[in-house]
């Protein structure tokens, strides 16, 4: 929604990305699209969406291996390559196809990487939409999703894992809620860099990378077991080339012990250059294929699974359908803010009256300074957490309050949401923050600005007597100059309020913009 996107179009009033175009009409047939930008592959999806139903229109996947150019943090120069390459390619089918609305979601290796921003701000100036960062759990949310409407509708408890390049996912959740999610660092390219760097594989190395693997997955043995599931799936690459090669030499389901008899076919190959006679094993997969069976058979053994199936679903089928429910206003961010708001026991009182404010005072100008719906969103949201701090101490409770949303896991989010999200309620009250405002691209800098305001202005009103409440405010702005008019004799009977705004005054001149009482 609100990631920064670095070249935007002068004549566009929205500096934050765009979430829909002309094509995306309401009632019409729509065209989405989710590029996965994975550790080991980059993929993209471009459907059709109607009725709830997804329609595969386009499907592309490139063996990037981004986490093979990670190395003390840094991506190094030829991985950088390798991914916007493939990204041209994928840029070719957006122009050709014209989605209304795209999805590019950055996964483990972009999360690790201290210099993503050096891969992130040519990709999207390639692609003309925003990359977001997602946190772990938040990938293992949408893989699920996109597995949960690959399968059947049914109410069993399902456990979902997905084996990545850079990280692997578990899942339990029921039809279409994921109820525990967990993101291992454990990965088939990061664990093939680790224990199979030359090609070799050796039974000790297979033990190396099973234990290190299983070493992991006892941090979340016992609540996973304890939860419970009655089906299992496998979701994605490594899942998937297992299943074909079980599947080629007559095994069917992945079971446990398919696992370990590949597993020792593959030691007997004893290296990546020798795996031409295992049938269903595609050349591609030949790099990674040890450390991911490695890693499969940990979690077989680890959480007890006898046997599982594997899913075409994936994280970018999720993330489709993660777009559809917001255009459908069944948007898991809003029940995300409402959760945490309740959990930090935070009276709501102030909250909505905050959000009723600073709504009331964007609907009056967001013309004038080119704000848009996904601003008025993160603003009513913003307004909603802006007393979360509380739950810590009352002293200084807008820094805590930064705190928490910003290392918070919130479904639905992306990383830079939350830091927008996290900076609105930071800057809520007392001295105008402006080095943070500035932290941010500089073209998210105006729209972040005038939010600021709105939000600040509308925390003042919250102490208006509930009797006689807000009075009807008209407001108006430009860059650096807002105006408030009240009604005749209205601050007048409000010392409060006219005492406060008097300080907003002052506060907002330290930094160089002007509020005018009238």
């Amino acid at each position: 929604m609100i990631a920064p996107l670095p070249v935007v179009d002068e004549t566009d009033p929205m500096p934050f990305p765009r979430t829909t175009s002309p094509s995306a009409q309401p009632g019409s047939e729509r065209f989405f699209a989710a590029i996965d930008l994975g550790s080991n592959s980059f993929h993209l999806l471009v459907a059709a969406v109607n009725h709830g139903e997804l329609r595969p229109l386009a499907i592309r996947s490139e063996k990037v291996q981004l986490a093979a150019g990670l190395e003390n943090g840094w991506l190094d120069a030829a991985a950088i390559a390798r991914g916007l390459e493939a990204l041209s390619r994928f840029r070719q089918v957006l122009d050709t196809l014209n989605p209304g609305m795209v999805r590019v979601i950055g996964t483990n290796t972009l999360r690790a990487a201290k210099n993503a921003g050096d891969f992130i701000d040519p990709a999207q100036k390639m692609l003309g939409w925003p990359v977001e960062i997602v946190a772990g759990r938040e990938e293992a949310r949408l893989i699920y999703l996109g597995v949960a409407h690959s399968e059947a509708d049914d109410d069993a408890a399902r456990l979902v894992v997905d084996i990545g390049g850079g990280s692997t996912e578990l899942i339990i959740g029921q039809r279409f809620e994921a109820r525990v999610l967990e993101s291992l660092h454990m990965g088939c390219v990061g664990y093939q860099r680790r224990f199979f760097a030359d090609g070799a594989i050796t039974r000790a190395r297979c033990d190396q990378a099973y234990r290190a693997a299983y070493m992991e997955l006892l941090n979340i043995r016992e609540e996973f077991r304890a939860q419970g599931w009655r089906d299992c799936v496998g979701s994605s690459g490594t899942y998937l080339a297992i299943a074909e090669i079980l599947r080629a030499q007559g095994r069917g389901a992945i079971t446990r012990s398919g696992l370990h008899a590949l597993r020792d076919q593959l030691i007997r190959c004893g290296h990546v250059d020798k795996l031409g006679g295992i049938a269903g094993l595609k050349a591609a997969r030949y790099g990674v294929i040890a450390a991911g069976t490695a890693i499969a058979c940990a979690i077989m053994d680890a959480l007890e699974i006898e046997a599982m199936r594997a899913s075409s679903g994936a994280l970018r089928e999720g993330a489709i359908y993660d777009l559809v429910g917001r255009l459908q206003h069944e948007d898991v961010r809003e029940r995300t803010v409402s959760a945490l708001l309740r959990r930090s026991g935070v009276p709501e009182f102030h909250a909505r009256r905050v959000e009723q404010v600073a709504d009331g005072l964007f609907v009056q100008v967001a013309a004038d300074l080119g704000l848009a719906d996904p601003h008025r969103e993160v603003l009513r949201w913003a307004a909603r957490l802006h007393e979360i701090g509380l739950a810590v101490s009352h002293s200084q409770f807008h820094k805590h309050g930064q705190y928490i949303i910003e290392h918070a896991d919130l479904p639905g989010f992306a990383r830079e949401e939350q830091r927008i999200l996290a900076a609105l309620v930071r800057a809520h009250r007392r001295k105008f923050p402006r080095a943070l405002i500035e932290s941010f691209p500089t073209e998210d800098v105006g729209v972040l600005t005038h939010l600021c305001v709105l939000l600040r202005l509308a925390v003042v009103f919250k102490y208006a007597s509930p009797l006689d409440g807000v009075p009807v405010l008209r407001f108006s702005a430009a860059p650096g100059i807002y105006r408030l008019r009240f009604p005749d004799g209205w601050l007048d009977r409000h010392p409060l309020t006219a005492a406060e705004l008097s300080q907003e005054c002052d506060y907002l001149a330290q930094a160089n913009l002007a509020l005018r009482l009238e």
